[in-house]
């Protein structure tokens, strides 16, 4: 996925002086950020603006950093906090600061910079700072209970499990640089807000509205509380430098960090092959590249689970997509393994069938009954008689509608997700072999997919699924808004086909051979107030539902491929190790990494 080019010309990547801050003589470290390519100089340092200059782990700070664990989403390690403690019942966190951490001007960081970042994000829509009425795991309350603690309650009439999550993953600001982005009546309107009427929805139009202020707002220059600063961009660079005020300074190895410009993939590649990098996170890479990037001199790639997995979806409002057994049909005829090795050798494992989890955790929530799913193991002969109990039609080695009329599968994907184009031209082929016309229509970019997906614009294309580790997240990318289910004041609701967001146009009630008839909206609806122990029943069923309704047909489970070098640093994260999923600014600020002897 991410970015592919055909053809990008590397640009300069600018020239770094020997500064220096206190704190030690470990050097430079030199990495990309994968998740936004190209450096804006003129852009602010603000972890809340998309071009801004504020690189997660590095100079911009959460709470706490999430760990990639396979079934528990309320598990973290340290950041701004040093502890916190959850209540038994989920109702609220009480948050403990790091005692001895400071910004990078020297002042302390303090519940009140906390309770800012707060404020800021319930302009931004976070999900436990949502202002939407009705909203689950919502805040009910935020308290200082001193100056490096603080209490955050939770809306019990509609709960969610994940709520710490939601509030540990909050950017932390200090409130002395940033102070003058929320009015001084900004609580008195958050408290307006939580009420009905026309008062409430202007008081909740005013609190959104900040939030295009905040994301535009320029420190004078970069205030963190991360263990760098930034000191400069330019086009080709950002280059920060330690901060000596960090909590864990001692620990921290690298003097530099060196962020370095690129456009495409291809720039990723020629500075992993010619071992400039000391870490790069996923980017996908031919098999032929790869081998290149693993005979530089140093290179070191771990790997591990990544809570991600894509489908090829369908819209079910259009025929024949909307009859099961053309669905099924489908997932028989595509060979998975065949289309893996294609597109993705490196950062994926072909689905051992469709369930909506991916395999790894599938394995801790479905135990023996994962194997008991209906594999879709590629097999002509039964997506045949799949077809043919759908009523299609085969002429001249042609399948056609039960009408007789053509039928051709057109599969849509953003331009530059080179693995999911390769993915669909390989599934064409594998199709058009089988007698089924197919054809592959790339569009824009991302964001345009996105919208064009939503609006019910495509037949059937690629959509991201399995998002773990919290069970709701799991299973609303198949059973939530985009199909037509929304959790509203704890109640689920069901939209029309075409209606609210709802593009797949599945049905609301699906008969499950050996579970029953089900509304899989509403079962996904509970999982999110439901515990570990409870979330398990209602996960087996979901995972029976999604294969046999196959809303996707679920093609490769991702594995996280990180991109380390040995030859300056040392201490990186073990194989499989749930580190992975966060920023390498975190492995550096735990003291994990360490200079080259």
């Amino acid at each position: 996925m991410l970015l592919s080019l055909a053809a990008v010309t590397a640009c300069s990547s600018g020239s770094t002086t020997g500064d220096k801050s206190a704190g030690g003589g470990g050097g430079l470290f030199t990495t990309i950020d994968v998740n936004r390519p190209g450096i804006d100089p003129n852009a602010p340092a603000n972890p809340y603006n998309p071009k801004g200059n504020s690189f997660l782990g590095y100079n911009a700070m959460k709470l706490a950093w999430i760990k990639n664990h396979m079934t528990d989403p309320n598990q973290f390690y340290p950041g701004i906090a040093e502890s916190w403690e959850i209540a038994p019942d989920n109702s609220s966190i009480t948050v403990k600061l790091q005692p001895d951490n400071k910004w990078s001007d020297g002042k302390p960081v303090t519940a009140e910079d906390v309770r800012l970042s707060i404020g800021i994000a319930y302009t931004q829509g976070s999900t436990a700072f949502a202002i939407t009425p009705g909203a689950a795991g919502a805040a009910a309350d935020v308290q200082v209970v001193d100056d490096k603690t603080v209490k955050v309650t939770q809306d019990m009439t509609n709960p969610s499990a994940k709520f710490a999550r939601g509030v540990l993953d909050t950017y932390v600001a200090p409130a002395h640089v940033w102070g003058s982005v929320l009015p001084a009546d900004f609580w008195d309107k958050l408290k307006a807000s939580r009420g009905t009427g026309a008062d409430a929805e202007k008081a909740r139009e005013e609190i959104t509205a900040l939030g295009q202020k905040i994301i535009a707002f320029a420190p004078p220059k970069d205030v963190s509380a991360g263990p760098f600063v930034l000191q400069r961009a330019n086009p080709g660079e950002a280059l920060l430098v330690k901060n000596k005020n960090f909590y864990n300074a001692a620990n921290v190895a690298p003097d530099q960090v060196k962020f370095l410009n690129y456009t495409g993939n291809e720039q990723i590649w020629n500075y992993l092959i010619s071992g400039k990098l000391d870490h790069a996170g996923f980017t996908a890479a031919p098999p032929d590249v790869m081998n290149k990037i693993k005979q530089a001199s140093g290179a070191n790639i771990i790997k591990g689970y990544s809570p991600v997995a894509v489908g090829l979806a369908f819209n079910q409002s259009k025929k024949p997509y909307d009859n099961v057994h053309v669905r099924r049909g489908l997932a028989y005829l595509i060979d998975r393994e065949q289309v893996v090795k294609v597109a993705s050798p490196e950062g994926g494992t072909p689905a051992v069938t469709t369930s909506g989890i991916h395999q790894k955790p599938a394995q801790e929530w479905l135990g023996a009954e994962l194997g008991a799913l209906e594999p879709y193991k590629h097999d002509v002969a039964k997506a045949e008689e799949e077809f043919k109990a759908a009523g299609l039609q085969k002429k001249d080695g042609k399948w056609t509608l039960a009408d007789g009329t053509p039928w051709k599968l057109t599969m849509h994907a953003p331009s530059g997700f080179s693995d999911w184009i390769s993915a669909q031209e390989n599934i064409k082929g594998q199709l058009t072999e089988n007698g089924v016309d197919a054809e592959v229509v790339t569009v824009a970019d991302y964001p345009l997919y996105l919208e064009e997906i939503a609006a019910g614009k495509y037949d059937a294309g690629f959509w991201l699924i399995a998002l773990g580790p919290a069970p709701y997240d799991i299973y609303q990318r198949l059973y939530g808004a985009s199909n037509g289910w929304t959790n509203v004041a704890g109640k689920i609701q069901h939209a029309a086909p075409g209606k609210g967001g709802n593009w797949m146009g599945g049905a609301e009630e699906i008969d499950v051979e050996g579970v029953g008839k089900v509304n899989p909206g509403e079962l996904t609806g509970k999982l999110n107030a439901a515990d570990a122990e409870a979330a398990k029943p209602i996960m087996l069923q979901l995972a029976k539902t999604a294969n046999r309704d196959l809303p996707v047909i679920q093609l490769w489970d991702y594995v996280n491929t990180q991109f380390t070098n040995t030859g300056r640093f040392t201490g990186w994260p073990e194989q499989d190790s749930d580190l992975l999923r966060l920023p390498a600014g975190v492995w550096i600020q735990l003291g994990m990494v360490k200079k080259t002897s």
